[in-house]
C-alpha cells in the first residue's frame, strides 16, 4: 500500500516547500483517494455483526473480502487499457460511480450473498478509481512528481488508518452505517472530481489490452507475482480473519485496525526508506518476511488473549508497510516494460492469494481451532520468503536500480493500494 517510491524521491518530497499548495482539482482527487482506501478495512469492524444480522456463517462473511478481491485483480488486467482510451477523468468518474451505487446496494440488501455479489461491484469500481488515481495527481500537481507521490501517500495512508475507525463508529449504530458512509463521501467525491478536474489530454497513447499477460513472461516480474501470492495470504488473514477471535464489538475492532492502520502507514512512508537506505531490497524482503511469520506464530499462540492478539495485530501492521514499499519498488525495477504494466501484472496475480485466504482461514477455524488460520498464513509467508531465497538470482536487477521520480510516478500502483 504504498506507491512504491524510492528513498531517495521520498526524502527530496518531504522538504519540499510547495507540497500542500496545490490547484483544487489536486485536492478533489487526494480527498476521492481517501474514501477508496478507506474502503480496505471499513468491512472489517462489521465482519462479526453481518454473520450475526444475516445469519451467516465466517466462510460465507470472508467471501465479502473474496469477491471484492477477485474482481479487482482481474480489472487490473483491463484498467491501463481502459484509462488509455477513454481518459482519466471519465475513467476516474466510472470507477467513484461504481463504487457509489454498489456501496448503496450493501447497505440496502437483505443477505450475505446480496452483499458478496455486490461488494464484487464495489473492486471493479475501486479499480478503475484507484489505478488512475495517481497518474492524475501528477499531470495536475505542482511542484513535480515528487511532489504528487507524496500527497497520494498521505491520502493513502489516512484513508487505511481512518477505515476501520469510521466502520467501527458506525457499525455501533448497525452493521448497515459504514457503508451509508462510503455512499455520503463518495458522492462528494464525485461532485468534486467532476467539477474541478479538467478534461483530459487528448494525445493520450493507448496500451494493448495483452500487454500485463505478455508482462509475466518476465521471470523477475513473474517471481515477485509468486511471492506476492503467498505473502497476501498473510496479508489477508490477519486483516480478514482477525476480527472473529478478537471477541471485540465493532468499536473495538475498530480501534484495533485503526492502530494496524497507523502501523502499516507509518512504516510504508517513513520506515521503509530508512531500510532501504541500508540494504538491498531482496535482503530486506528475506529478513522482513520471517519477521511476519513469527508475528503470525505469535497470533497463534496468543489468539485466546485478546490484549497479545492486538499487539501481534499491530505489530503485523508495521511489517505489512515494509513489504507493501519493498515489493512495489521492486516490481518497478524488475523490468524495461512501462511501470503502470507491469504492475497491473503483478497486482492481478497478487489479488489471487488475497482472495483465497479470507474463507479459507474462516474453513479452517471450523474445522480446527482459532489458531490453525494464522499457522496457514505463517507457512504461506514463508513460502514467499523461500521463493525470493530460491529465484534471487532472478531479481539480481531490483537490487541495483533505482527507482526515477517520474517513471514511479506515473505507474499504476493499484496493487498497494487496495
Amino acid at each position: 500500500m504504498s506507491t512504491g517510491t524510492a528513498p531517495s524521491v521520498r526524502v527530496t518530497a518531504g522538504m519540499a516547500p510547495s507540497v500542500w499548495r496545490q490547484p483544487a482539482q489536486v485536492w478533489a482527487v487526494a480527498f476521492a483517494c481517501v474514501v477508496a482506501f478507506m474502503g480496505i478495512g471499513l468491512v472489517d469492524p462489521i465482519l462479526p455483526a453481518i454473520a450475526e444480522s444475516l445469519e451467516a456463517t465466517p466462510v460465507e462473511t470472508e467471501l465479502l473480502f473474496t469477491s471484492y478481491l477477485v474482481v479487482t485483480g482481474l480489472a487490473m488486467l483491463v484498467t491501463s487499457w481502459v484509462s488509455s482510451r477513454i481518459g482519466a477523468k471519465k475513467t476516474l468518474l466510472i470507477g467513484l460511480g461504481l463504487i457509489l451505487v454498489f456501496a448503496l446496494l450493501c447497505a440496502l440488501s437483505g443477505s450475505v450473498d446480496a452483499v458478496i455479489g455486490f461488494r464484487a461491484g464495489w473492486g471493479l469500481g475501486n479499480a478503475l478509481f484507484i489505478s488512475t488515481a495517481l497518474a492524475t495527481i501528477v499531470g495536475a500537481a505542482s511542484g513535480g512528481s515528487a511532489t504528487a507521490i507524496v500527497l497520494y501517500e498521505a491520502a493513502l495512508g489516512l484513508g487505511i488508518a481512518i477505515g476501520p475507525l469510521l466502520g467501527g463508529i458506525l457499525g455501533e449504530m448497525s452493521w448497515r452505517g459504514p457503508f451509508f458512509g462510503v455512499v455520503v463521501l463518495m458522492a462528494i467525491a464525485l461532485v468534486a472530481v467532476s467539477v474541478l478536474l479538467r478534461t483530459d489530454d487528448p494525445n493520450r497513447t493507448p496500451i494493448p489490452l495483452s500487454a500485463p499477460i505478455r508482462a509475466l513472461r518476465q521471470p523477475a516480474l513473474a517471481t515477485l507475482a509468486i511471492a506476492a501470492v503467498f505473502y497476501n495470504i498473510g496479508f489477508f488473514v490477519l486483516l480478514a480473519f482477525s476480527p472473529f477471535p478478537l471477541g471485540f464489538g465493532a468499536m473495538g475492532i475498530g480501534l484495533t485496525f485503526f492502530g494496524w492502520g497507523v502501523g502499516l502507514a507509518v512504516a510504508s512512508v517513513w520506515v521503509a526508506p530508512v531500510l532501504l537506505r541500508r540494504m538491498k531490497r531482496t535482503t530486506a524482503m528475506l529478513a522482513v518476511l520471517p519477521l511476519l511469520t513469527l508475528d503470525l506464530l505469535a497470533a497463534a499462540v496468543f489468539v485466546n488473549n485478546a490484549p497479545a492478539l492486538v499487539i501481534c495485530i499491530i505489530v503485523g501492521g508495521l511489517l505489512l508497510g515494509l513489504m507493501n514499499t519493498i515489493l512495489t519498488e521492486s516490481v518497478m525495477e524488475a523490468t524495461d516494460l512501462p511501470r503502470a504494466v507491469a504492475s497491473s501484472a503483478y497486482s492481478a496475480v497478487r489479488f489471487l492469494g488475497g482472495a483465497a485466504a479470507p474463507p479459507i482461514a474462516a474453513a479452517l477455524w471450523h474445522w480446527f481451532n482459532a489458531a490453525i488460520p494464522f499457522v496457514f498464513a505463517a507457512a504461506s509467508v514463508l513460502i514467499a520468503a523461500a521463493t525470493i531465497l530460491i529465484r534471487r538470482r532472478t531479481l539480481a536487477r531490483i537490487d541495483v536500480a533505482e527507482a526515477d521520480a517520474a517513471e514511479v510516478a506515473t505507474a499504476v500502483v493499484v496493487g498497494d493500494a487496495v
